[in-house]
């Protein structure tokens, strides 16, 4: 199974998740809020097979990226991955959004003409984040958690960016909608634990199956080889994760 979309910093005890997901070979991809929590982790993580951390400046935050950005730069280098980034335009975040804009223009010039793979937030903003990584020509992209319209969800699928889903999606009328419109071969899946109430990719697998009309081992090796054409985009694949 794969995780590309989770925060297990946020855990209970950390080592024990990713310990866990270790044992049940569970590619798993862990979220950063910030720099300096990528800082604190990094060295956790070293040693696993299946378990990377990717390096975080969260929309959420945003009153705290400008004293991160000396951190982001230094541990850019550390990562082929880069999340959660982007922005938030929600009743939430939206009183900072000229900092986010500013935050995330930031990250896309950090990582332009580096290989990475990139974990967006895009909730009430997803044509501003699409237009983003386009102009800084961002390759590898993952939607995280999509939930905006369907004409950007379009544009998106055209650009060839992939899109994560989770149980949380499958719950509601228009995150089904959503999940219908992304072809196979642009989908992974995503726990985004601790923030869903039941983070199970195999309940993920089970629609995915009924949708489909395959079975979930077949659902398995499509979500598997769109990870590997994921990662081929930054480096040549042998065997997963990189």
């Amino acid at each position: 199974m794969i995780d590309v979309h989770c925060h297990f910093d946020m855990a209970e005890n950390p080592i024990k998740y990713i310990s866990d997901n270790e044992k049940m070979k569970i590619i798993t991809i862990g979220m950063t809020n910030l720099p300096s929590h990528f800082k604190l982790g990094i060295q956790h993580v070293y040693e696993y097979k299946y378990i990377r951390l990717a390096l975080g400046l969260h929309p959420l935050r945003a009153s705290d990226h400008k004293m991160e950005y000396p951190t982001f730069k230094q541990y850019v280098d550390k990562t082929s991955y880069i999340g959660e980034v982007g922005l938030d335009f929600s009743p939430e975040g939206f009183s900072t959004k000229e900092i986010q804009i500013k935050s995330f223009e930031f990250v896309l010039e950090c990582i332009q003409g580096k290989k990475k793979i990139i974990s967006l937030h895009s909730r009430r903003a997803e044509r501003e984040v699409l237009e983003m990584i386009l102009n800084h020509h961002v390759d590898a992209a993952i939607f995280h958690w999509y939930s905006g319209s369907m004409g950007v969800l379009n544009k998106i699928i055209s650009s060839g960016f992939f899109l994560s889903i989770n149980t949380a999606m499958l719950g509601s009328e228009n995150g089904r909608k959503i999940i219908a419109r992304i072809p196979p071969e642009l989908i992974l899946t995503e726990t985004d634990y601790p923030f869903i109430e039941k983070p199970d990719i195999k309940l993920v697998f089970d629609y995915l199956s009924k949708l489909w009309a395959i079975t979930d081992t077949e659902v398995e090796a499509i979500i598997y080889n769109n990870f590997i054409r994921l990662l081929s985009k930054i480096k040549p694949v042998t065997n997963a994760p990189s």
